[in-house]
């Protein structure tokens, strides 16, 4: 076999070569894709949106590439995560599973929730009605209220709460130590998060990424790529396409289904 025909021969190898190197640069440094199939987000996230998460916004730690390939401590090139980012990390001491949850609380705060309003340094967060609804978890039809909720810096967002009297609704006070972050889901009492034992204060070296853009959105009946699974027309949400800020970002009438696990998967 000739030289020129052993290279021909090699070119298609070298292409996906080359291409599984770009795309694992893509998805470490850049943008890494990831769908929502639990509930603890709504109302701002549903179950079966697709979004994308922003690998450069926090800087990078070992978390941040796939597998943990390049293991290394603390966070190169960091930025400063602010109170309100939806973000997605490694839960401590399970970092095979990623949540994705907000920022309430940063560095130095004292947090706490009484009667389901949540409290930064002893100051209750401002909140007002939005909406009034109801859900089933397949068992049973329970009442929930939607609130606008808004962070001591003026951010806005919507939460969900089904009562003010829930196991998590009234909480002893977190001292949230440097290099921590306090975060909850806006679906308060359907979230596995910082007020929980199983997920505690989150170092920031846990950290994956800030949600950054919400690119797809079904009903939750079909992965991404499950083309032939799509309900078609009605199954796609088109209005979930949109940037996710910190402030009023993808408040949008969302179905509650109950107590879900609040976790974040790969496409």
């Amino acid at each position: 076999m000739s030289s020129k025909t052993k290279e021909k021969s090699f070119e298609p190898f070298r292409t996906i070569i080359i291409a599984g190197a770009l795309a694992l640069m893509f998805r470490s440094l850049l943008f890494e894709p990831f769908n929502i199939p639990s509930g603890s987000m709504i109302p701002t996230l549903k179950v079966g949106d697709y979004l994308f998460v922003s690998k450069f916004s926090y800087g990078y730690s070992r978390y941040s590439f796939p597998f943990g390939i390049i293991p290394f401590d603390g966070r190169v090139m960091a930025g400063e995560p602010e109170r309100g980012d939806v973000v997605v990390f490694r839960q401590p001491g399970n970092e095979d599973v990623a949540f994705i949850k907000r920022i309430v609380g940063l560095p130095g705060d004292d947090i706490q929730v009484k009667r389901g309003v949540l409290h930064i340094n002893g100051t209750p967060v401002k909140r007002e009605h939005e909406d009034v609804g109801t859900a089933t978890d397949g068992f049973s039809v329970m009442k929930y209220d939607d609130y606008v909720e808004t962070l001591p810096e003026g951010t806005s967002h919507s939460i969900r709460e089904m009562s003010d009297a829930g196991s998590l609704d009234n909480t002893r006070v977190y001292s949230v130590p440097e290099g921590h972050y306090f975060m909850m889901g806006d679906n308060r009492d359907n979230s596995n998060d910082s007020r929980t034992s199983s997920v505690g204060l989150v170092p920031f070296e846990n950290f994956v990424g800030k949600a950054q853009f919400l690119f797809f959105s079904h009903n939750g009946s079909a992965r991404l790529w499950e083309i032939w699974k799509w309900p078609l027309p009605s199954g796609i949400r088109v209005s979930g396409m949109a940037f996710i800020d910190r402030g009023t970002a993808a408040r949008r009438p969302r179905p509650a289904r109950g107590r879900h696990r609040p976790q974040v998967q790969r496409p």
